[in-house]
């Protein structure tokens, strides 16, 4: 099945997403963003890959709620989100159906945004491929469902556009569909950047990231971020922590995972690496294993990052709220 959007389709969706457009003009007021915070909820790892959906929606519910300091997820959502967005969810599905997020996680994320008002074919979960969607276990669709799910396969901008030391071809259904972005990853360590969790999951939307992996992908990771089409319209990360992995990234490694047991969410973005990178360092430490810092492998677009005023970057700033 085919698992990419025409261009005719892209065009419908662009124009339902019209109404959302002021939101992305520089002197409206953006989403609130909880410097430094991280919501995270328990969910323990199954016996097998999948996890009961009631408890996968409890956990990302109180995840939100806690990150953003808000009542519930109910309000969480409507204070991030407006009912006329166009909303992508950029999932991290390299590490394959071990390493990628829960079906059920996104799925209980695609459900909170349709209790916000939001149309199942105005939310899409999308990867590079559909290839890597199908591999993951996601259900691949065009249409119908309760929510989209696509592959971007080649389908970018005809002329790149710059930011920082980065030039590349954006997704086009990031630069011209999508009003408003997720960024759902996994908590793991890469063999370049250190930490691989919400930023990194952001090379996926352009065309070129094999460019920009160089000195700990610094300061590309934080450039892509500045970017006005990611810096205006991502709202929220939200981490699969289940099962997380330390060592052997970014593809999945057997004996360098361990059941971290966690769902996290945050409204800085920068915060949600910097937590993933403390997580990561603590299991390394409890093995015996040298730090990211050690390894020469830190995060150190996260500084960079933080420099740019994109969010917090030291992991021991992160203010943790469990749920």
């Amino acid at each position: 099945m085919r698992g990419t959007l025409n261009r005719r389709e892209l065009a419908r969706l662009a124009v339902l997403g019209l109404a959302a457009a002021p939101r992305l003009r520089e002197e409206d007021t953006p989403p609130p963003v909880r410097r430094g915070r991280v919501g995270v909820a328990p969910l323990a790892a199954p016996a097998g890959r999948a996890v009961d959906p009631v408890l996968a929606h409890r956990a990302v519910a109180a995840a939100l709620a806690a990150a953003t300091g808000l009542g519930n997820a109910r309000a969480a959502v409507a204070a991030l989100f407006r009912g006329e967005d166009t909303v992508g969810i950029k999932v991290n599905c390299l590490g394959g159906p071990n390493l990628s997020p829960r079906v059920e996680l996104v799925s209980a994320l695609a459900a909170l945004l349709a209790e916000r008002g939001i149309p199942p074919g105005r939310i899409i979960v999308f990867e590079r491929s559909a290839r890597e969607l199908e591999r993951a276990g996601f259900p691949v669709r065009r249409r119908g469902g309760p929510f989209l799910c696509v592959g971007i396969d080649n389908d970018y901008d005809r002329e790149p556009s710059t930011s920082g030391e980065i030039g590349s071809c954006f997704a086009r259904l990031v630069s011209t569909t999508c009003t408003a972005l997720v960024s759902f990853g996994v908590v793991k360590d890469h063999d370049l950047a250190g930490v691989s969790a919400g930023l990194k999951n952001l090379y996926g939307l352009i065309h070129n990231p094999n460019k920009y992996h160089d000195h700990n992908c610094d300061p590309y990771l934080a450039d892509l971020a500045s970017h006005p089409f990611v810096r205006r319209k991502l709202r929220l990360v939200v981490l699969d922590g289940v099962v997380a992995q330390c060592h052997g990234g970014p593809a999945y490694r057997p004996d360098g995972s361990w059941p971290l047991g966690l769902v996290a969410a945050a409204t800085d973005p920068v915060a949600a690496d910097a937590w993933a990178w403390k997580a990561i360092d603590a299991e390394r430490t409890r093995r015996g294993l040298p730090t990211l810092a050690e390894a020469k492998r830190p995060p150190r677009f996260l500084a960079t990052a933080e420099r740019y005023g994109l969010g917090v970057g030291d992991p021991a700033a992160i203010v943790e709220v469990r749920a």
